[in-house]
């Protein structure tokens, strides 16, 4: 072969090539930036601060109110949050904490605490206090029970912190 032949573009050919090519690239830049602002992160749920509650092994008096607060964040937008108290008089676990608390014997429930709630967090903010009062029945059985928390974000991301309370007469 020729080192000396030339391929020679025609200009329409060369202005082609280059768009093509500058049209790969915005393309590249485009994925690379949906792929950056994807939300591939959990939120997160704050229950070691001084004004958290309840706290691993808080204990409530039936028949009064108690209020939960939790520090919630996320690194896009917050969702919603929710509560879940139930008894824990089998001993089934589901804590996140570190510590065990005093558990009474096993026993059967005859009418138990539960609480199922779920609260929408308007504005889509990053931080969030949660607050909500709850009020605990004076004729429930008291005893060991969970208090689960959960947060999503708006992508769909949860966690969720299991926390043992015990609810006394």
């Amino acid at each position: 072969m020729n080192k000396n032949l030339k391929l020679k573009l025609s200009p329409m050919k060369t202005v082609q090539k280059y768009t093509l090519i500058a049209v790969l690239l915005t393309m590249a830049v485009a994925c690379k930036k949906d792929k950056e602002s994807i939300d591939t992160e959990k939120p997160t749920i704050a229950i070691d601060s001084e004004t958290a509650f309840p706290k691993q092994c808080s204990t409530i008096k039936r028949g009064t109110s108690f209020t939960f607060r939790s520090k919630l964040s996320d690194n896009v937008a917050l969702g919603s949050y929710s509560i879940d108290v139930h008894h824990n008089f089998d001993h089934h676990s589901h804590s996140t904490e570190i510590g065990e608390c005093t558990v009474e014997a096993i026993k059967t429930p005859i009418k138990p605490f539960t609480l199922v709630k779920t609260v929408n967090i308007l504005g889509q903010p990053q931080q969030y206090d949660a607050e909500l009062k709850i009020d605990v029945p004076a004729d429930i059985d008291p005893g060991n029970y969970h208090f689960m928390i959960q947060v999503t974000d708006l992508a769909g991301w949860s966690s969720q912190k299991g926390i043992s309370i015990r609810i006394l007469e």
